[in-house]
């Protein structure tokens, strides 16, 4: 990649799940020098105020309304290169997950703008904060699936697609899965023989702010159209599916519970006798 010492260097920032002080500190220090800022819709406006110095542009995209395409949003990133020292590309979550990253990051390299990428957040890990619960758990859940069912049209709107086929991972974790909520619950009792009509289903709305909702049922009500009426419009949500999520976990069976102490009272070798 070529670039020129007057050109500008472009930051994709993860901005984290939803709440401000959740952005890490990389991204948190980059946008107080910013120069100027392209920043997503949902991006928590507490956020924005980590940059007062910096011009602020809203790229983001919602489904169903009027988005900006993402060529124009390569574009702008090219040209303000050209005319600034320091852009940050804020980003929902992380930059590397549902987040067209790879698009932005051709776009510049063919252009010769330097670009660097900081990780965030993504909303499953938070979920399972706010939760409690881990997504992975001994004896039960050994893996875990993001999933998403939207995919941008050309025009820069968000187009719904038909649920992924037999996802197989013990954990499910669907991202903008709002309006096929119930189609996903009913494919994954017809064709997942991981997933049962009492799998334990959870439903969170802006993750990690004070304005986060908590649906919780199982799959059978999900797939009932249940939680249809719950949903908020106007709120990201996320559904996590699957027996690590359950409510109870004392009952759950998996290693014994009996500790074995021998390592810990073993000799400690020195340096030169350890091996890997």
């Amino acid at each position: 990649m070529t670039t020129s010492s007057t050109l500008g260097k472009v930051y994709l920032v993860g901005a984290g799940p939803g709440a401000a002080d959740l952005i890490t500190v990389r991204g948190a220090n980059l946008l107080a020098k910013a120069d100027m800022v392209f920043h997503d819709a949902l991006i928590d406006p507490a956020m924005l105020e980590l940059c007062p110095q910096a011009i602020k542009v809203a790229v983001g995209k919602r489904c169903g309304k009027l988005s900006s395409a993402q060529e124009f949003i390569n574009k702008r990133l090219v040209d303000a290169a050209q005319k600034y020292q320091t852009i940050v590309r804020l980003k929902g979550g992380d930059p590397m997950l549902f987040g067209r990253a790879d698009e932005e990051i051709t776009a510049l390299s063919h252009a010769g703008i330097p670009f660097e990428i900081v990780p965030g957040i993504t909303a499953a890990l938070a979920g399972a904060a706010s939760l409690q619960k881990s997504l992975t758990l001994r004896g039960v859940a050994r893996s875990v699936a993001f999933v998403t069912l939207a995919q941008a049209s050309e025009s820069g709107g968000i187009n719904q697609l038909q649920p992924l086929q037999n996802p197989s991972a013990d954990t499910l974790v669907y991202y903008m899965g709002r309006k096929d909520a119930a189609q996903i619950a009913k494919q994954l009792l017809e064709a997942s023989p991981n997933h049962r009509g009492d799998t334990p289903v959870h439903i969170l709305e802006a993750v990690s702010t004070s304005k986060e909702r908590h649906w919780e049922s199982n799959l059978l009500a999900l797939a009932q159209g249940k939680a249809d009426h719950w949903f908020d419009p106007s709120s990201p949500a996320l559904i996590l599916i699957g027996q690590a999520l359950q409510t109870n976990q004392n009952d759950l069976k998996g290693s014994s519970s009996k500790v074995d102490d021998g390592l810990q009272n073993s000799l400690i070798f020195p340096n030169s006798r350890r091996r890997a």
